[in-house]
C-alpha cells in the first residue's frame, strides 16, 4: 500500500448537529479535501464507510451522542482517523475512547486543515506508532484540563501515562521517526507546509 503524503486530498466526514457549524467546517475543508457532512449521529453512520479517511465528530448530539457514533464505527471495523471536536471539556472518560485526537471548540480553519494533515501522516505509521500518538494526545488533553493533584489522584491518568511509556519503550525500531514527529504533534505548522 502506498504511503500518503501530507498534501494528499483526503475524504473527510464532518459530523455536527449544529448545521451552521457543520457547514462552516465543510466549507473550510472543501478547499483541500473531499468532504461529506452529517447533521446527526444516525446520518453519520449512513455515510461513513471504508473510503472515509478522517471523521470530525461532535460529542453532544441529541439523537445519538458522538461517543455512541465512535463506538459504532469501531464495532464496524472501519478505521478512519477520528477527531472529537466538541465544546465539552474532556474528562478522564476519554482514556478508554477509541479516537485519535481531541479538539475543543472553537476551532479555526487552520486547526481543521492541520489536523487532517497530521492524521494522514499518522496513517503512514504502523498500528503501534499510531496508538502511541493517540495515547499521547489523550494524556496531553487531560494535562491541559486538570491540575496536578487531580491527575495524580486519578487511575485513568495513571493508566494512560503507563501505556504511553510502554509504547515508547517498545517502539525502539521507529524511535527516530517518533522523535521527529513529536515536534509536529506538539505544535502544528501555522500556515501548512510549502510545496517547493
Amino acid at each position: 500500500m502506498q504511503k500518503r503524503v501530507e498534501t494528499e486530498e483526503a475524504t473527510v466526514l464532518v459530523v455536527d448537529d449544529e448545521q451552521d457549524i457543520a457547514d462552516l467546517y465543510s466549507t473550510w475543508l472543501l478547499t483541500a479535501h473531499d468532504v461529506r457532512t452529517a447533521h446527526s449521529g444516525t446520518e453519520a453512520l449512513q455515510v461513513v464507510d471504508a473510503s472515509v479517511d478522517v471523521v470530525f465528530l461532535d460529542r453532544q448530539m441529541p439523537d445519538m451522542s458522538g461517543d455512541e457514533v465512535l463506538d459504532t464505527i469501531a464495532e464496524r471495523g472501519i478505521d478512519p482517523a477520528v477527531v472529537m471536536v466538541t465544546a465539552v471539556d474532556p474528562d478522564f472518560d476519554i482514556v478508554e475512547m477509541p479516537f485519535d485526537e481531541y479538539l475543543t471548540k472553537p476551532v479555526s480553519r487552520e486547526d481543521l486543515l492541520d489536523t487532517v494533515s497530521e492524521m494522514l501522516v499518522r496513517t503512514t505509521y504502523d498500528d503501534q506508532v499510531q496508538e502511541y500518538f493517540a495515547v499521547a494526545s489523550k494524556k496531553a488533553t487531560l494535562e491541559t484540563q486538570k491540575n496536578t493533584a487531580q491527575l495524580e489522584a486519578n487511575d485513568e491518568y495513571r493508566t494512560v501515562s503507563e501505556r504511553l511509556e510502554e509504547l515508547r519503550e517498545t517502539a525502539d525500531s521507529t524511535a527516530a521517526e517518533i522523535d521527529d514527529f513529536e515536534a509536529v504533534f506538539q505544535e502544528f505548522p501555522g500556515g501548512g507546509l510549502s510545496s517547493d
